[in-house]
């Protein structure tokens, strides 16, 4: 299975503008800029490719622990899932931070834990995310 986005992109690096569409229909011509990747902290003016890989992360993660807890006998109630991607201008992506806050009846920390551990290695993103630092913090509520 494939799953294609489009990027169209009009001008120079710093004053360009861009527009991304996904194969889903989820979002058509989503705005993106320079400024929204690497100047702007608070993310309002617009997306960026990091913030499509935090969200692709997240929903990812989310799915995946949700099996192994399903599988240890233990379905979620609910999971939040953040993931916080890190850009080093002039580096490149860094790293990937994943939190995760779940309402899980009938398990323990421990094993709340060892399942989200285990989903963080082996969601399909966290292994394309292989060439940077994935990190976890998880709570259960």
């Amino acid at each position: 299975m494939k799953r294609t986005a489009t990027a169209n992109w009009k001008g120079t690096l710093q004053e360009g503008t861009g527009t991304l569409d996904v194969l889903s229909g989820a979002f058509a011509g989503l705005p993106y800029t320079f400024k929204g990747r690497f100047v702007d902290e608070s993310g309002q003016s617009g997306t960026n490719p990091e913030e499509l890989i935090a969200a692709a992360h997240s929903g990812c993660f989310a799915m995946q622990f949700s099996a192994f807890l399903a599988a240890n006998g233990t379905t979620a109630e609910h999971l939040k899932v953040t993931a916080a991607v890190e850009l080093i201008s002039g580096t490149g992506i860094v790293g990937s931070a994943l939190t995760v806050e779940g309402k899980v009846p009938g398990i323990d920390a421990a094993k709340f834990q060892e399942l989200a551990e285990k989903a963080k290695a082996e969601c399909p993103v966290s292994r394309a995310l292989g060439a940077i630092k994935v990190t976890l913090e998880a709570r259960l509520v």
